[in-house]
């Protein structure tokens, strides 16, 4: 029976795994394949074992990743023996989450098993040293940016251009107004409800960001619905995990005492539909941004982390801009207020700034438009045939 090991950090790796294991189960040879490692819902739903938690490997930044070390170091330790003993496989895929996998990938394939990852680490933004620790670590880089292949090539490391998942699992033409039908459905209200401006938050999916972000979020949402008063206006924020569900209502409890006709909706997950139904966006910096994109929505990137680690990312940087919208455009196509630019009424004038300007929305609805076709690949596909010709080769030989 053949073997893969994969390993997905946090919910946005397990969004682009669940695809590939999908797709890997139709190739003939590949039936009956058992799939482990460490995993969320979507890869389990799709016969993926998850051995571990992937809750111990969702943190963000240098500072939150130290406090959770030692639990992180004994998980790979962990994995490590148990992949190269009994639970030996025939490759090992790896889903982003690069400071943890590189470390995997680097023992396995000094042990004789073949790996593969997806998701290239952002060298070309910064810490371009990574791609040293690359070459040693991986058999084949599967990257999801088109100018990715040509960096790896310059390396020596062999790297294959997938595509992005979500450029196919997102048509290239929102419904906006079937969206807001799907969530009048969801929150069992009449469908009139949610005419007038709709604006999607997404704060991020991991504790850490709703700890530093969240707060001034809602503070934005306050002076956006001051500034809207007498205007139907809802606010809809797509919860990521249900651990997070308690410290935004506890914070929309705060906001609701302060003023109680303010419409904000705590919505278990549906992140698509929401962005498909917004107007505006105002979303925290990672995968989530380039959803919004493909969705073609104007939106305001924020982010805030502890000053230690904000001085860290800082001193090793390349690129102007931290959002993927404005990284794959090569330029500031979307606003980005980051740490002390990053205050209520800065972000609440940006959001503001896009609803007052639709002919602004429209160019960038074009250019979005632009970056979604050469985004769009059958992605699950490719990275399980990848995964699939390593497998063979190694029953073959």
């Amino acid at each position: 029976m053949p073997k893969l090991a994969c390993v997905a950090g946090e919910p946005s790796g397990d969004l682009l795994a669940a695809p590939v294991l999908n797709a890997l189960q139709q190739i003939p040879d590949m039936s009956g394949i058992e799939m482990y490692g460490i995993g969320g819902p979507r890869m389990q739903a799709e016969g993926f074992r998850s051995d571990w938690s992937m809750e111990t490997l969702s943190v963000r930044g240098y500072v939150e990743a130290i406090k959770q070390l030692p639990a992180i170091l004994k998980l790979r330790r962990q994995l490590i023996d148990n992949l190269m003993g009994e639970g030996r496989p025939d490759v090992f895929l790896g889903i982003d989450a690069p400071d943890f996998n590189l470390g995997v990938e680097l023992k396995l394939r000094e042990a004789g098993i073949p790996t593969l990852h997806l998701v290239s680490p952002s060298i070309w933004a910064w810490r371009a040293s990574r791609i040293n620790k690359i070459a040693r670590a991986v058999d084949r880089m599967l990257c999801i940016f088109p100018f990715e292949t040509e960096i790896y090539a310059r390396a020596g490391v062999p790297a294959t251009y997938v595509g992005h998942p979500l450029a196919s699992d997102i048509p290239l033409l929102p419904d906006t107004s079937s969206a807001r039908n799907k969530i009048a459905s969801l929150m069992h209200i009449d469908r009139p409800n949610l005419d007038g401006t709709v604006i999607a938050v997404l704060p991020g999916s991991r504790g850490s960001e709703i700890e530093h972000i969240a707060p001034i979020f809602f503070e934005t949402m306050s002076l956006i619905a001051h500034r809207m008063a007498g205007q139907k206006l809802h606010f809809f924020i797509p919860v990521a995990t249900p651990r997070l569900r308690e410290p935004l209502e506890a914070l929309l409890v705060q906001v609701k005492k302060r003023n109680p006709d303010i419409q904000i909706h705590l919505i278990d997950g549906h992140a698509d539909p929401i962005l498909e139904a917004a107007d505006a966006v105002l979303i925290a910096s990672g995968t989530a941004t380039l959803q919004a994109a493909l969705w073609k929505k104007p939106m305001v990137i924020s982010y805030k982390v502890p000053w230690l680690t904000a001085q860290i990312m800082k001193r090793q940087g390349y690129l102007p801009y931290v959002g993927l919208p404005n990284i794959l455009c090569g330029e500031f196509v979307v606003p980005e207020l980051l740490q002390d630019d990053a205050t209520p009424e800065n972000l609440a004038n940006a959001v503001m700034n896009w609803l007052d300007h639709p002919e602004k929305v429209l160019q960038l609805k074009e250019r979005f438009m632009q970056m979604h076709e050469t985004l769009r690949r059958p992605t699950g596909l490719l990275v399980a045939q990848a995964s699939s010709q390593v497998i063979q080769a190694g029953h073959s030989a």
